[in-house]
């Protein structure tokens, strides 16, 4: 993983949403990027949920949401229908961003591990946590950011 301080890497990568270019955001807003395993799975679908479900306080805090993961655009979109989920899952096939942002794979070689990056203003990470932090812990980081 990254360390907490370190300047986020650049990445453009299409998404659910259109193309994401981590560079339209940085000096506006913060970013939370998710980097999870696998659409429609239980741990996954409730940690994506969670985020829909305090959409409006992320907003509040001006934060940009994002969900990572290696899965199809298509794969992506029927996830994101299904579930009602409002903020951009980016398509990373060529593990491009999983790489850059140093998460790591579990189960060998198939799947990569839950890992959430916040990313302030300034481009630098905020914060960085192996596993599926709390909503409010999230957002009092956001708070500092």
């Amino acid at each position: 993983m990254l360390n907490i301080g370190a300047e986020a890497p650049s990445f453009e990568a299409d998404s659910t949403q259109g193309k994401i270019r981590l560079s339209d955001w940085i000096g506006q807003r913060p970013v939370v990027l998710i980097f999870y395993p696998k659409d429609e799975t239980p741990g996954c679908t409730a940690q994506l949920c969670a985020v829909r479900d305090s959409k409006a306080k992320y907003d509040a805090l001006g934060a940009v949401v994002i969900g990572v993961n290696p899965g199809g655009l298509d794969d992506h979109r029927a996830f994101a229908r299904h579930h009602g989920l409002d903020f951009p899952i980016v398509s990373d096939k060529d593990e491009t961003i999983r790489k850059r942002y140093d998460v790591g794979k579990i189960l060998g070689l198939f799947l990569q591990q839950r890992v959430v990056y916040v990313i302030g203003k300034d481009g630098r990470i905020a914060y960085a946590y192996k596993g599926n932090p709390p909503t409010e812990v999230l957002l009092e980081v956001l708070l500092k950011s």
